[in-house]
């Protein structure tokens, strides 16, 4: 028996009539309830049912959207519309693959192959050319997209089709941008999205396009223009009721008021702006919000709330990096932090300003691993990046990185000199917290030049604004090397002191076996560990050498003791869990010159080379040490051998600590 369709009557027609309206007064709202309530009741058409698609997504209502696109896509084909039908099934796939779904994507494509004849002109042939030119972009191959994405510009062009030639001119500027052709990237993405803010555009092509753009210029730091093109497009969206797209301005808005210093209401609009963009599955600018966040709060001191949002952000698929490398730095963890940058340069590959966004990091950590060559390398590929679009942030940036490496290679004159220039550039930029981090390494540059009074001015300019911007991390830093100044400033304090040395052994091998993030937690445990035991003996860290620690005691009974703590406890938690990696522990009783919370002479050398000569769970000794702990601490004296030390004439007889 045949199905009766029963024909729509004049309040669904109307409704229908009324979505329309609604949609050419851009009254997104309104449509969307007026097309729900007639599809509820009546069979759409495909045309309307894109316009549901379309206004679902102002709505924020996903799901209605993918199936109301689905939908269409098979009421094109009973109209017997099959370019329009394959049109819908392109957009379809193109929006999975924003979302990940790579292999339903995938599906959607080869519908619409099978729905076009080969070789044709149409608009769909052009986005089907963009499809394909987007996934051979995706797999690396770069040319085959280029030729693609030229030809759906053709197409663009003959069909006079303004949508798919922004989308594409876009696509062929990102592509340009990181293949090293910069210049004429960024041509292509303001040439589409001019037409964007100017309205010739769909809504949705519109908004994409232009925070296409936004997104751009500030992978490359190039602030000016991003406010330029933020300001246009939150009047297009006011003047076009648009929602969704706010959101994705308010992140690229925040992230220009961050670099400005406005760290406070920076935080507040991105997590407004998180939220909404989660309604509306815009999952980059999402990740993008959240790395932001984390950035923030690493500068202000919250490193608890900036790891929590370094990890949504890559839960999105933005890359924690380089502010959780940045954040191990700043723990004192330097190896984890050289893994890690290491780790994304590797996964951005060819991709020069990815890469560039991360070498300055990179710059900083090598340094502070005492690789001052594979710095340099950093700082060359980093300029020879940034010089094929100069700005007043990469110039700054240059400067300071180029800056610091000269400190590491002993010219410190030439290091003042580029630090003077990046602070120059950073106020350009009007960057408070990078001019106070500038000043801080120009005071290390003019101190290595006995310049102490032009030194303490900067580190006391510098510290001031950390102050004000609310940087405590930074602001201790500074303090700590004001004091440091002044104590050099005075002759050194002669002291005598147990130094410790403590290692993890095997450390390389194990990170590799173990994985970043094991390892990181195993790293987390033992500073932690060896923090409080250290504290609880009496001893007092000088630095952390990234798995392992300088300490210093008051007396040797103390340094021993604790030494004997910390095997134990590893040894405990070991048989607790069933692992953990010995560690070495150097003692070595000695006088030594005391600046500050610095210590120096030969007596530290000898500690260091103590603990080098440890075995793997030993606790090892000068006899000297052990006497000067006293009867019954188990030293084991008998057990002594003379080793020779470099620096040191004489040898000097050392002995293992029986803590079992």
């Amino acid at each position: 028996m045949a199905e009766v369709t029963t024909p729509p009557g004049p309040s669904e027609v109307d409704k229908v009539a009324a979505a329309r309206a609604a949609i050419g007064r851009k009254a997104w709202p309104a449509a969307f309830e007026l097309l729900s309530a007639a599809d509820r009741e009546m069979t759409l058409s495909g045309a309307d049912l894109e316009a549901l698609a379309l206004c679902a997504f102002f709505a924020g209502q996903p799901q209605v959207e993918d199936d109301a696109r689905e939908r269409a896509f098979t009421a094109w084909l009973n109209e017997g519309d099959e370019i329009r039908a394959a049109f819908v099934a392109i957009a379809h796939a193109r929006n999975l693959g924003r979302l990940g779904k790579a292999s339903l994507a995938a599906g959607w494509v080869r519908r619409a192959e099978q729905l076009l004849p080969p070789d044709g002109e149409t608009y769909a042939h052009g986005y089907l050319l963009l499809a394909r030119s987007e996934f051979a972009a995706s797999q690396g191959n770069i040319a085959d997209a280029l030729e693609l994405a030229d030809r759906a510009v053709a197409i663009a062009g003959r069909s006079s089709n303004a949508d798919l030639r922004a989308w594409s001119l876009a696509h062929i500027g990102e592509m340009k941008i990181a293949s090293g052709d910069t210049p004429r990237g960024i041509e292509m993405l303001e040439e589409a999205s001019v037409a964007a803010v100017n309205g010739e555009l769909t809504p949705f092509t519109s908004g994409v396009t232009a925070c296409r753009l936004i997104s751009a210029c500030r992978d490359l730091s190039d602030y000016r223009r991003a406010s330029e093109w933020i300001e246009a497009t939150e009047r297009y969206c006011r003047r076009e009721s648009v929602a969704g797209f706010p959101g994705v301005c308010r992140v690229h808005r925040s992230e220009v008021a961050a670099v400005r210093g406005a760290w406070q209401q920076a935080e507040t609009d991105l997590l407004q702006a998180t939220e909404e963009l989660g309604r509306f599955r815009a999952t980059m600018p999402q990740a993008d919000g959240y790395y932001a966040i984390g950035e923030i709060r690493r500068l202000r001191g919250d490193i608890e709330g900036a790891e929590q949002a370094l990890r949504e952000a890559h839960a999105l698929g933005h890359s924690p990096q380089p502010a959780l490398a940045l954040i191990r730095l700043a723990q004192g963890k330097v190896k984890p932090a050289v893994a890690a940058i290491d780790a994304a340069l590797d996964d951005e590959g060819a991709n020069a300003w990815r890469r560039s966004a991360l070498l300055p990091a990179q710059v900083e950590i090598l340094l502070a691993a005492g690789d001052v060559a594979a710095a340099r390398a950093a700082v060359d590929e980093y300029a020879a990046t940034v010089a094929q679009y100069p700005s007043p942030a990469t110039e700054a940036r240059r400067r300071v990185a180029t800056g610091r490496v000269l400190i590491a290679e002993g010219d410190a004159p030439g290091a003042a000199k580029e630090l003077r220039a990046s602070i120059r550039s950073w106020q350009q930029v009007g960057a408070p917290y990078e001019v106070a981090r500038a000043r801080v390494e120009l005071a290390r540059a003019l101190r290595a030049t006995d310049d102490a009074d032009d030194a303490a001015l900067e580190l006391r300019a510098a510290l001031d604004e950390f102050q004000r911007l609310g940087a405590p991390l930074d602001a201790a830093t500074v303090e700590r090397l004001l004091a440091d100044a002044e104590d050099r400033s005075r002759a050194p304090e002669q002291v005598r002191r147990v130094f410790m040395f403590t290692d993890i052994v095997g450390s390389t091998t194990l990170a590799e076996a173990l994985g970043d993030a094991a390892w990181e937690r195993l790293l987390r445990w033992h500073d932690d560990t060896l923090r409080r035991l250290i504290r609880q003996g009496g001893g007092e860290v000088v630095n952390s050498t990234g798995d392992g620690f300088f300490v210093a005691f008051p007396t040797a009974r103390k340094a021993v003791d604790s030494a004997v703590a910390i095997q134990r406890a590893l040894r405990d938690h070991r048989e607790t869990t069933g692992f953990l990696p010995p560690i070495r522990i150097g003692l070595h009783a000695a006088e030594a010159n005391r600046r500050g919370m610095d210590y120096s002479g030969i007596g530290v050398h000898v500690a260091a080379r103590v603990g080098a000569l440890a075995g793997s769970g030993e606790i090892l000794a000068t006899v000297e040490t052990l006497r000067e702990a006293g009867e019954g601490s188990g030293e084991g004296a008998a057990a002594s051998r003379e080793v020779s030390v470099k620096g040191v004439s004489a040898p000097i007889e050392v002995a293992p600590v029986a803590w079992g």
